[in-house]
């Protein structure tokens, strides 16, 4: 009996569970509504991180960044941004966890792997640099820059067989990518090979 003392009794005990599952819903869409609006803030920080990236303004896009809600922190897009903003502020050593973040999230995304070897290589990581290209060749082995990147580590690490083998079948893919090659100073120890000419005037 003590406890129908705190229980709406007949009709009413009906009419206290309608309320209170209408109440609910009530406080489920209010959520919804600001994860929506959440979101969209969420969208509009990463479009102006982008744009200041795009400008070489990495300082303001890690301000924006600092902005975001804690349950987005972990997503790619995220991770991704940050490792890019410190790479373009030459703190590679800083990127490195943010794009192996990243990679944990989306091991697929090609461009994590180029951008990663990047910093690998400016902090004299070369063979992490390579490694991390053979991974990006395991996910895209039709990405013609994945290979001509992996020439170039192979040049900068003086195995001239690589270089020149990942080299040839990068230009056979896509030949635009000569247009690199004259101002690439990663070829600077084959630029007179004799080898390496006939691999860079061929078509």
């Amino acid at each position: 009996m003590a406890l129908n003392a705190f229980s709406p009794p007949g009709e009413s005990l009906l009419l206290f569970h309608i309320c209170h599952n209408v109440t609910n819903r009530f406080v489920a869409l209010i959520g919804e509504i600001e994860n929506m609006a959440a979101s969209s803030r969420f969208r509009r920080i990463l479009s102006k991180v982008e744009g200041y990236l795009e400008l070489e303004m990495p300082e303001k896009a890690l301000e924006e960044l600092a902005k975001i809600d804690e349950q987005y922190r972990s997503r790619f897009s995220v991770q991704y941004l940050h490792g890019m903003a410190y790479r373009d502020r030459q703190q590679y050593d800083q990127a490195l966890p943010y794009f192996l973040r990243a990679l944990a999230e989306k091991p697929e995304r090609v461009e994590v792997f180029l951008a990663l070897a990047w910093c690998y290589k400016r902090i004299d990581r070369l063979d992490e640099a390579i490694s991390a290209m053979e991974q990006a060749y395991r996910v895209a082995p039709q990405e013609p820059i994945v290979l001509y990147n992996m020439a170039c580590y192979w040049s900068l690490a003086g195995d001239k067989t690589n270089a020149l083998s990942w080299l040839g079948r990068a230009l056979r893919m896509d030949q635009d990518l000569r247009k690199l090659i004259d101002d690439e100073p990663d070829f600077d120890t084959l630029r007179h090979d004799p080898d390496f000419e006939m691999i860079v005037r061929s078509k």
